[in-house]
């Protein structure tokens, strides 16, 4: 079992410090679209960032053999497993990344806590904030370090935003909105439930587009502006029957097809959230926009490496938007890749999770969302859909 804080040691002339690089063995429980995007995320960290500890890929699991074997040998694991109880028990496990569907991920979290290992869970972290509870309970019992795959905080034109913010170039902020719009739902023919679509089965998702798409935004406004207090929400399930994948059964729709809400943070600035999987045209549209006293910003998924940018105290004959170009060496994660003009992708938001997390080994220093801070996040989509069903305010947690 890996041992935390890291070891140095001397070289032979005892001159300088070699810092070792240690193995931190993963589990990997999935094998679907996370599944590869965290693989490929511990292939690339170390080729990029210079880190004491490098991923190696010991071992894949998931319920199908054929399938798991086929996974593990396009990205490199050494072995599978079908039980995720047998891999979570394996000596040779530092670190699980749980990459199920979401009613799994109190149960395994919970087991890999009481064998002492490292946990990585997709978001959003849990079914509901009770299950959310026991879980950061069981992390912070075992004193394991976690974190949740929240990755649009790494996006580095995100993380500029979050310095200008923390810089005080907003000055005091007075609104914060957000959208997440897709459209690959719309169909009625579309089936609900069983491995590809079980995110639009209530009791395995949890929820539909509020903690599917929302709690990407939720998650990122909470980083950026800080605690939301209170909410009113509405949705709506558009297509109310579909067949369950699993029966046949034509059975009626749970999640939300889409969801809008308004709230009020901490600091005492505006919110308004909208997501949908009914906005034709749209795959991944994934915008924000925060406005300040001094200044505004904006940011786009779709040309995610750039931030614009809204400078009030610039001279009233140049004043206007400005399209930072998020790629020198100077702006966040950027001096690890390219040379500047040469932008990053999806992708690369998860390598820097895994340098993130892998430096907070080394330093000791938890790398952000925790359990702790996705259970924040959790607490919110909780009370927008507590709001819905009831039409009224709903303060969080």
């Amino acid at each position: 079992m890996i041992q935390i804080p890291a070891f140095k040691e001397l070289d032979r002339n005892k001159e300088k410090i070699i810092m070792a690089k240690k193995p931190l063995n993963i589990g990997m429980i999935g094998y679907g679209f996370m599944g590869r995007t965290h693989s490929n995320a511990y292939c690339k960290v170390n080729n990029f960032f210079d880190l004491e500890y490098k991923p190696v890929l010991k071992a894949a699991c998931a319920r199908n053999a054929e399938r798991v074997q086929a996974f593990a040998d396009t990205w490199g694991y050494e072995s599978i497993e079908t039980d995720w109880r047998a891999l979570v028990a394996r000596e040779d496990i530092d670190a699980v990344d749980i990459c199920t569907p979401n009613n799994l991920h109190k149960e395994i979290a919970l087991a890999c806590a009481e064998a002492g290992k490292m946990i990585l869970c997709e978001k959003p972290l849990s079914m509901d904030a009770a299950e959310g509870e026991e879980m950061c309970a069981a992390v912070e019992a075992a004193g394991v370090p976690n974190i949740v795959w929240y990755n649009y905080r790494r996006v580095p034109a995100v993380t500029l935003a979050k310095q200008l913010i923390d810089e005080g170039k907003l000055g005091r902020i007075f609104h914060y909105r957000a959208q997440f719009l897709q459209d690959w739902t719309i169909s009625t023919d579309l089936p609900q439930g069983g491995e590809a679509l079980w995110r639009l089965d209530a009791s395995v998702a949890g929820s539909g587009v509020t903690g599917d798409l929302l709690a990407h935004c939720i998650d990122t406004a909470i980083w950026l502006n800080g605690s939301i207090d209170s909410v009113s929400a509405m949705t709506e399930t558009f297509i109310k029957e579909r067949v369950h994948q699993d029966t046949g059964e034509v059975m009626p729709v749970t999640i939300d097809d889409a969801c809008t809400f308004m709230g009020r943070f901490s600091n005492g600035s505006l919110a308004l959230f909208e997501s949908t999987r009914y906005a034709r045209g749209h795959k991944a549209l994934y915008t924000l926009e925060i406005n300040g006293e001094k200044g505004s910003l904006r940011w786009d998924l779709h040309d995610l490496h750039r931030l614009e940018y809204f400078d009030h105290g610039d001279a009233g004959t140049v004043r206007g938007w400005k399209s930072i170009h998020v790629t020198d060496g100077d702006h966040p994660y950027m001096s690890n890749w390219w040379v500047p003009g040469l932008q990053i992708g999806y992708e690369h938001t998860f390598v820097h999770q895994v340098a993130d997390f892998l430096k907070s080994l080394e330093t000791g220093e938890p790398a952000g969302p925790t359990f702790r801070d996705a259970l924040e996040t959790q607490k919110v989509c909780d009370a927008v859909l507590a709001s819905a069903n009831s039409s009224s305010w709903h303060n969080v947690g």
